[in-house]
């Protein structure tokens, strides 16, 4: 009767070490939803229209320099090359 209260003993170690597993896998499932629901309180800022409009201006002189300095890398190449 010894060996039988040995597994007995064993096993509701295991069942604690399961439930506490299970627990610890539970928490995770609900941060998991709570992240692909957007997050609890968190909300998403809203810009004016003012300020996505200076926004879009300022991105779009980015990209007008951005260019500007291509071209003109381009045709410095190209008139260093020929002589």
């Amino acid at each position: 009767m010894a060996n039988l209260s040995d597994v007995i003993v064993r096993l509701r170690e295991e069942r604690a070490r399961t439930l506490k597993e299970l627990r610890r896998l539970e928490r995770a499932i609900a941060a998991v939803q709570r992240l692909a629901r957007g997050g609890a309180g968190l909300r998403r800022r809203k810009l004016s229209p003012a300020a996505r409009r200076r926004i879009s201006e300022a991105q779009k002189a980015r990209w007008a320099r951005y260019r500007k300095m291509q071209k003109t890398q381009k045709t410095e190449k190209g008139s260093s090359g020929q002589q």
